[in-house]
């Protein structure tokens, strides 16, 4: 009889386990963006964008034992059918840092503008700045400006951006927002273009919205894949080059990066959303917030997507 009631105990516990985990649900809308007509080339959603609107995460597919992971929250969801392989704190509010370039890049390609247009970096754009390889008086194109924003995450870029295409930064953030309305995201919220604002804040789960929609602009998904690329800006009347080295470390891991952003500021520690896919073309969609590293973002990211693809194998 005590083995009995010893067995008895164990499988209850082990239903509670599972059970917590299942009790983490969200829903998951990741839905086509509404685009003006006469986009720029690259931003229109491509053929690949295979999500349709308001579909629910499944969270059947959680596992009851994930690997442990230092991370304020964290989100993995396999891509190809939503459901949801793991989940922690997916839906408390977090400072999101640069990661609020992604919604910043698809409200200047929802526009339509022409990419080739040049602008200046101006002395307001450099103002407070943090880090960067740009200066007041730079001549560059849109285009070399998206480049510079999304795979270094450049601010004085970005601020550039956001002042050639609204006019000024609060109008833009007025855009980012209305954005983060359209996409049914209830608790996005933008006050700068740049996510140097600790007030831009989301969740796991609202933030892997925002990465799926981001990946279905071809010039979004083109620029946060790619390892390396140069730019051009005018100086002086004399072109000049720079050569850029993505931030996102993932493009080093065994799988094929397909879109991703990294952000940092002391508020948010070190944070990563990525899009992955593996040889056998599987695709999972990660969000870590909060590592205590720039390092230890990307071996977490690791760790959870090497698991993650282990689940769906």
């Amino acid at each position: 009889m005590a083995e009995i009631l010893r067995r008895l105990s164990l499988m209850k516990l082990r239903t509670i386990g599972v059970c917590a985990m299942v009790g983490v649900a969200v829903l998951f809308l990741a839905h086509l963006a509404p685009l003006e007509a006469g986009a720029a080339k690259g931003s229109q959603p491509s053929a690949h964008a295979s999500l349709t609107k308001s579909r629910p995460l499944d969270y059947q597919g959680v596992r009851p034992k994930p690997p442990r992971v230092n991370l304020h929250s964290a989100i993995v969801v396999n891509y190809d059918n939503g459901k949801v392989l793991y989940a922690k704190n997916a839906d408390l509010v977090h400072p999101i840092a640069s990661i609020s370039k992604l919604v910043a890049a698809m409200v200047i390609l929802d526009k339509g503008i022409d990419l080739n247009a040049r602008t200046t970096i101006s002395k307001e754009d450099a103002y407070q700045s943090s880090a960067s390889h740009l200066r007041p008086g730079w001549e560059m194109t849109l285009s070399d400006l998206m480049y510079t924003a999304l795979m270094i995450s450049d601010n004085r870029a970005t601020r550039a951006l956001a002042r050639a295409v609204s006019g000024n930064y609060e109008d833009f953030v007025k855009e980012m927002n209305l954005k983060a309305e359209q996409l049914g995201l209830q608790n996005t919220v933008f006050y700068d273009p740049t996510g140097l604002d600790s007030r831009n804040v989301s969740t796991a789960h609202e933030l892997a919205i925002i990465l799926n929609q981001a990946y279905k602009y071809d010039l979004i998904a083109h620029i946060t894949s790619l390892k390396e690329y140069s730019v051009t800006f005018k100086q002086k009347k004399r072109l000049r080059t720079l050569r850029m080295s993505n931030t996102n470390r993932m493009l080093a891991s065994p799988y094929r990066v397909l879109a991703g952003k990294t952000g940092y500021i002391e508020a948010s520690s070190y944070c990563l959303v990525t899009l992955l896919q593996n040889a056998a073309g599987e695709r999972v969609t990660l969000v870590v917030l909060g590592a205590s590293g720039g390092r230890a973002r990307f071996r977490e990211a690791r760790k959870l997507a090497d698991w993650a693809f282990k689940q769906i194998g």
